[in-house]
């Protein structure tokens, strides 16, 4: 039997939605070819400032590929990590106060071979110690609603055209709950530009007590059920799905699974209503071209498909950081924010299978204290077998994926994950629990393994089919360059975009309504 027939063996027969998607989606054609010109991306994230997880890799390669075609510029907090980051911020713009909303400075910051960037500047509001949410212990800012709001109140105003930038947008993208309240401002100031508000983990909703109504100076009307009510409060998350003019959501599968009620997280009759009306669509991230093995700085040593010496060196680079013992045995990882979502405590229980067949585990990341301790622990208990490291380091994550050879990935719901398309890039097979965008990217038995059931006894047998392949070197580097091949970069998953954006300009210049059905 040859190889590619012995992989598809391995394989479990499913629906390849991301297949499906992307062919539908570059059948769209816009009525009118109509050029966007000039997007603002409103995100509270762009990796090369900073960043909290998905979210800064997407708000910084998304806008990157498509500056090919268009003029995209990018709106953030002026965050201490940003204002102290050594670049270049030229005051371009100030804002009055509104409501409690205090008064701000707009900046203008500029990366090498990046999109302008316009900066929020409140010392009060974002100049502190932590991450973009909260302080260095994790807790949410008391005034996240002040913060937000006053952030997506100055898109807003961008958004209307300001004198003093000599720039205005044609389509604002707003990102997940902190910029939701953006096509609110903008509905309720009579702007007629087109929004899209990207969903990247419906999960986080941005609640608030009905009394900011007055505080965020929002619409009379914003405590209702077409507007931002929610179970008694104000969600700054319903706020986008309201009034933007398009929603997405960042990948096939979780924009069909947020429309049931095991993962809408009480908004899925809003959401199933907007899929059915053609206005909530799925596009699939990708990442970007920076995740090529042949040419990537931070490895030990570069490696190509089929030429596995570099991938060989990484992993002997692991070996010696997390102190484990030297072995040809397979090598798994865990690169992830440490939280219940994440699935750690059913790979706390099944590092105890990897360990009795021979296998060693990493891990490397931060979150739940209760999750960070049980993992140190875990390895206390296996010393020289598995290695935690407790916090983040780009340079070193990269090694990671280069030198592991599989990733553990058993999410409860993933909407789209980033870390598996990484993997793959550097031929490390994710094994993963088959939902959102893990099972729109990891080809079951081909580029990585799946499993349906949130269960040990389901995790375990994908973990055992991996230790199986393992065994075959001839699969191993069959399904190794298959998902090296697999088409993840930005410049495949960008067209769908495109079509987007234009469709939206050219229905806005005609005075008609967008219906972008997608399923």
């Amino acid at each position: 039997m040859g190889t590619a027939a012995s992989i598809a063996n391995l394989a479990q027969p499913h629906f390849n939605i991301r297949q499906l998607g992307t062919s539908y989606l570059k059948s769209l054609k816009p009525e009118r070819q109509v050029e966007t010109k000039n997007i603002l991306f409103v995100t509270s994230e762009y990796s090369e400032l900073i960043k909290a997880g998905g979210l800064g890799d997407v708000s910084s390669a998304l806008p990157k590929a498509l500056l090919k075609r268009n003029d995209v510029r990018i709106i953030i907090p002026g965050y201490k990590q940003i204002i102290n980051s050594g670049y270049v911020i030229t005051v371009v713009d100030e804002l009055p106060a509104y409501a409690d909303l205090p008064a701000c400075k707009i900046g203008r910051l500029q990366i090498s071979n990046g999109p302008i960037i316009y900066i929020v500047i409140s010392p009060e509001l974002y100049e502190r110690e932590g991450n973009p949410y909260g302080d260095e212990n994790g807790k949410d800012w008391s005034d996240n609603p002040i913060r937000f709001a006053r952030f997506s109140l100055a898109a807003a105003e961008i958004s209307r055209g300001r004198s003093a930038l000599k720039w205005r947008p044609e389509i604002v993208h707003a990102h997940d709950w902190p910029a939701a309240l953006t096509p609110a401002y903008m509905k309720w100031q009579g702007q007629k530009t087109p929004s899209v508000f990207t969903i990247h983990n419906l999960a986080h909703q941005g609640l608030c007590p009905p009394e900011y109504i007055a505080k965020l100076g929002l619409a009379s009307d914003a405590f209702s059920i077409d507007s931002m009510e929610f179970y008694g409060q104000l969600s700054f998350m319903k706020a986008g799905l309201n009034f933007s003019n398009h929603i997405t959501t960042v990948s096939e599968t979780y924009a069909h699974e947020i429309t049931e009620p095991t993962f809408g997280c009480g908004l899925q009759g809003l959401l199933k209503q907007k899929l059915d009306q053609g206005l909530l669509s799925g596009i699939t991230n990708g990442i970007d071209e920076s995740w090529e093995p042949n040419s990537d700085p931070h490895l030990v040593e570069s490696f190509r498909a089929r030429k596995w010496n570099g991938k060989h060196a990484n992993k002997r680079h692991l070996e010696h950081i997390f102190n484990l013992k030297p072995s040809s045995a397979p090598l798994f990882a865990v690169i992830s924010r440490l939280a219940h979502q994440k699935g750690l405590d059913l790979t706390l229980r099944i590092a105890d299978i990897i360990v009795r067949a021979g296998g060693r585990l990493v891990v490397m990341g931060s979150g739940e204290n209760k999750i960070e301790s049980e993992l140190v622990q875990l390895a206390e208990r296996h010393p020289h077998h598995i290695g935690v490291h407790i916090g983040f380091n780009e340079a070193e994550a990269r090694r990671i994926f280069a030198g592991s050879d599989f990733l553990l990935m058993p999410s409860r719901f993933e909407p789209c994950g980033l870390s598996q398309m990484y993997a793959q890039r550097f031929g490390s097979l994710p094994i993963a629990h088959r939902t959102g965008g893990l099972a729109d990217t990891i080809e079951d038995g081909l580029s990585g393994f799946l499993f349906s059931d949130l269960t040990i006894d389901s995790y375990a047998r994908a973990v055992h089919r991996a230790l199986n392949v393992y065994k075959h070197t001839e699969l191993l580097c069959a399904m190794r360059c298959h998902a090296m091949a697999s088409p993840l970069y930005w410049k495949q998953s960008v067209l769908p975009y495109d079509q987007l954006y234009r469709r939206l300009l050219g229905e806005h210049k005609n005075g008609a309504v967008v219906n972008w059905r997608h399923s």
